[in-house]
């Protein structure tokens, strides 16, 4: 009797130690397959990509340029051309998938563009950023100077509700999304506005050690 009872112990025993093992062997592969930190360019056409081969896209080249530097990356192009900071805002639920680990927000020069008033905007990026964070997903925030045309006092407020934002919200901060860029015609298009693909090149040389930092924000979360 005693026998037949340990017997039954060590065989549900041995079935525990191979749930275990089971167990563990799906968690590695989760680990593994995951491996890779799927980034999401949330943007308007200086994400997208507008003017640009499809190839030559800001997150293409973003994508091409961590993984030279043996970054596992994916970098999801959410740019729209034309969006607002509204906009953006609007189709967040539907643009930033559940699988996401990070974000890179490119929002609002088209609200400068516009003339919209700082504070509009301001208030959607704070709603925007809020609405990322309780989803516990890093942000690499991006900000954008106001055009001149508007007056001093409407670029002061405007260019400075980015670094604001980024201090309130904790996010990674990179303070011009077109810096070293902008006014530079050799780097943009006929337009002025927009980089070509040498100016998008340029970007994504500078940006690149915040989107690592971005990296191992996201790494350091999943874990």
């Amino acid at each position: 009797m005693v026998q037949g009872w340990n017997e039954g112990r060590w065989t549900r025993t041995l079935q525990l130690g191979a749930l275990v093992a089971l167990i563990n062997l799906w968690g590695g592969a989760a680990m593994a397959a995951k491996d890779t930190v799927k980034i999401v360019a949330l943007g308007d056409s200086l994400t997208a990509g507008y003017g640009v081969a499809p190839g030559e896209a800001f997150p293409v080249q973003l994508q091409q340029a961590l993984t030279q530097r043996g970054q596992k990356v994916e970098i999801v192009n959410a740019g729209v051309s034309g969006d607002t900071a509204s906009a953006g805002r609007d189709r967040l639920d539907w643009a930033l998938p559940s699988d996401a680990d990070a974000v890179i927000v490119e929002l609002g020069a088209n609200d400068g563009l516009r003339g919209i008033d700082p504070k509009t905007t301001r208030d959607i990026l704070d709603d925007l950023l809020g609405q990322i964070k309780a989803r516990k997903l890093p942000v690499l925030f991006t900000g954008m100077k106001a055009p001149r045309n508007w007056g001093q006092a409407y670029a002061t407020t405007f260019d400075a509700m980015y670094a604001d934002l980024a201090a309130k919200h904790g996010t990674l901060f990179y303070p011009f999304f077109l810096d070293g860029v902008v006014a530079n015609p050799a780097l943009n298009q006929p337009d002025g506005i927009h980089p070509t693909a040498k100016g998008v090149a340029e970007i994504v040389t500078r940006i690149t050690p915040l989107v690592e930092q971005l990296i191992a924000q996201a790494r350091g979360q999943s874990k």
